[in-house]
């Protein structure tokens, strides 16, 4: 399946491969490469060996100390071909150049970290060609050692053998002044040993929801992997986007990602002996001694409060270890489960070993409220939904526990997880609900039944996450009819509109199709399971069951009924206002300081779908403009002062509020940022 706008737009990413196991680190499979340039055409490529030139005055402050490749095993192969790379953890690579360079966007903050200063005035111009001339992979920094990491993962629920870096290189390992270490890596920069059927290359859709997302997700609070450039130029892959036999080319893009480290738990699975369903196996199986230098690494340059605490019992510091990494993705998780963000892709090698968001493909953030929300459209099963993601996520653990046996009795590590995990994401996810709702003071047993109501109330009325939980700050517990029901008015904005709901309830399947799917589910159970799920079909009769509802309700029952459910639930709301009321000495200062507390844990601004296309349709027609204003946005994601912008959104709101939920002719420029999305971008679909 190609990544597809139902209506002709493109978006996004390509496919996976067959069974939804990718290529190594890479996103598409069998995507030809055009033809290279001339020799002499081609920008300068530095290889492991070659002596680099001395970066400029800026990039020229970063200091390398690549503690990795020290500690961990080289593949004493530089052949830089498609391969299974036995006992080794890194492959030395070459960045492959490209045409003409030149900055996208870049991000400050997340530079900021490796100690390079925001560029003086009248500088930038100059910056910004040394960053892409660097951060493009034509120009090796001094200090760099560019290497490929070998992992494996189970992908889907299947294992898949090794993946590796098959589009990403990592350049090494950054000091900050500070005294911190940052791996910084080129994703997008060309072939490596795990690139496979692929070429190793990113294109500008990728890679601007990459960077636009990774700093997103930190401005939220997120924990997670930062982007600090992306990089286009005018080299070309082809792409067939719509998978129909009409490929075109597309502009090799890359991205400068941040980290502590991207090692992951796929990371520990290169040592899985054969699998018993897919029959593959890590290639450094039956290499307990690299499992063990990984651990001591990873728990010393990571967790060193850990090893000084342990380091005289070995499986105790392994077992502190693992509790450690189960409570960071617990709590990782449940940051995900308040914002409504949807990883897209949770296989092992997509799991970050110090608990970071990582690998950001078919991700996205949703706008209707739906706790069954599939954001990948390749994930045919749903087994990555939006409800389904804490469950998954610890299902990961359990992989990395297999893969950490011996050096970690599988008896300690899974009486670990079913006593931390569970206990952990509950914790934080409704200490994080309460801060949403403003229920700051009191901790009561009822809260998360009032959480759930909340959640329900949002499923029925198809309202939108984001502005929902936003709105909620605005509401004072007022008993005066009036004032309640201009409230419901303005929540009512934010629930799903006619048009929005049939679309979402549109029957997906020809209804001869179906009825031959029943049928079949009934006479042959076994030849339906090879091509359809009882969930699929169940869930195709609730479709064709609440769109033939729809037909029979008016606008204005639906406004009702919407209406009433909120009435309903907002009166729970206030009673539990009040018991907070009730436990202060000054409701104002208490007001003043919920809404504060509210309007800081609950965004404006989100990366949504819609937002991601309008910019990456502006590059793609060389215009970085859109890409840059959207980063402001999204690297204040609470604000609530409004510039000159902002009035101007706020003058435009109520027509685009209805132009949101139809089919009316509004230009993108001119809907707002925190709008509810336009009624075209219920057709996108990122696999």
């Amino acid at each position: 399946m190609a990544a597809v706008l139902r209506s002709g737009r493109s978006f996004f990413l390509p496919a996976p491969g067959p069974r939804g196991l990718r290529p190594a680190g890479c996103c598409c499979s069998g995507a030809a490469m055009q033809e290279p340039p001339p020799l002499a055409a081609r920008p300068e490529s530095p290889g492991p060996s070659a002596a680099p030139r001395a970066a400029a005055g800026w990039l020229g402050a970063l200091r390398f100390d690549n503690r990795a490749l020290r500690s961990l095993p080289l593949d004493p192969s530089e052949e830089n071909v498609p391969r299974q790379v036995p006992g080794a953890c890194f492959s030395r690579v070459r960045p492959s150049p490209v045409q003409s360079p030149r900055l996208v966007a870049m991000s400050l903050p997340a530079l900021a970290l490796l100690g390079l200063a925001p560029p003086a005035a009248g500088a930038l111009e100059e910056l910004e060609a040394e960053a892409a001339l660097y951060f493009s992979g034509n120009r090796l920094l001094p200090g760099a050692e560019p290497a490929a990491h070998c992992y494996c993962g189970h992908q889907f629920g299947s294992f898949a053998g090794q993946l590796g870096d098959g589009a990403a290189t990592y350049l090494g390992e950054v000091l900050s002044p500070r005294g911190e270490r940052w791996e910084i890596q080129l994703k997008g920069a060309g072939l490596t040993p795990f690139s496979r059927q692929a070429d190793g290359r990113k294109v500008l859709r990728s890679s601007v929801r990459e960077f636009l997302c990774s700093e997103a997700m930190f401005h939220l609070g997120i924990p997670t992997t930062r982007a600090g450039t992306c990089v286009t130029s005018d080299s070309k892959v082809v792409r067939d986007i719509f998978y129909d036999g009409n490929p075109k080319n597309e502009r090799c893009t890359i991205v400068l990602r941040i980290a502590s480290t991207f090692i992951r738990f796929g990371s520990f699975e290169i040592f899985k002996p054969t699998d018993e369903y897919t029959r593959r196996k890590g290639p450094s199986v039956n290499r307990n001694d690299i499992r063990i230098q990984m651990l001591n690494y990873v728990i010393s340059t990571f967790y060193p409060e850990i090893q000084q605490a342990y380091s005289d019992n070995s499986v105790q510091r392994n077992a502190a270890f693992f509790r450690e990494v189960t409570k960071r993705t617990a709590r990782m998780v449940a940051e995900w489960q308040c914002v409504g963000f949807c990883h897209g892709v949770l296989n092992t090698d997509n799991m970050s070993i110090v608990g970071l968001t990582i690998d950001y493909g078919p991700f996205g953030f949703m706008d209707r409220y739906d706790p069954e929300h599939i954001c990948n459209g390749s994930d045919n099963a749903g087994r990555y939904a939006y409800n389904k993601q804490p469950e998954i996520c610890k299902w990961n653990l359990g992989k990395l526990a297999e893969a950490l046996v011996p050096e970690l009795p599988l008896e300690i590590s899974e009486l670990i997880l079913k006593e931390e995990y569970d206990a952990e994401f509950e914790r934080h996810y409704l200490q994080k609900m309460r801060k949403k709702l403003g229920l700051i003071h009191l901790e009561l047993e009822d809260d998360d039944k009032l959480v759930s109501e909340l959640l329900e109330t949002m499923h029925l009325t198809g309202g939108d996450f984001t502005n929902t939980f936003r709105l909620l700050s605005s509401f004072l517990g007022d008993l005066d009819p009036l004032k309640l029901e201009d409230f419901l008015e303005k929540i009512a904005t934010q629930c799903a509109s006619m048009e929005e709901l049939k679309v979402a309830f549109r029957p997906q399947m020809d209804p001869r199709q179906l009825s031959m799917m029943l049928m079949l589910a009934q006479s042959n159970p076994q030849l339906f399971a090879l091509i359809g799920t009882k969930a699929n079909i169940n869930k195709e009769l609730e479709r064709i069951e609440q769109f033939s509802k729809l037909q029979q309700l008016t606008a204005a029952d639906l406004l009702s009924k919407n209406k009433r459910h909120w009435k309903e639930w907002l009166q729970k709301y206030r009673v539990r206002l009040e018991k907070e009321i009730e436990s202060v000495s000054n409701a104002d200062v208490w007001n003043a300081e919920r809404v504060k507390i509210m309007n800081s844990n609950n965004p404006k601004y989100i990366l949504r779908n819609y937002i991601a296309q309008n910019a990456i349709e502006a590059a793609e027609n060389g215009d970085f403009t859109e890409v840059r204003e959207v980063l402001k946005r999204l690297e204040n994601p609470f604000a609530e002062t409004e510039d000159l912008t902002e009035v101007q959104e706020d003058q435009e709101e109520e027509e685009t509020v209805a132009a949101a939920a139809t089919c009316s002719p509004v230009t993108s420029s001119r809907l707002p940022y925190s709008s509810k999305p336009p009624l075209w971008a219920s057709e996108l679909c990122v696999t």
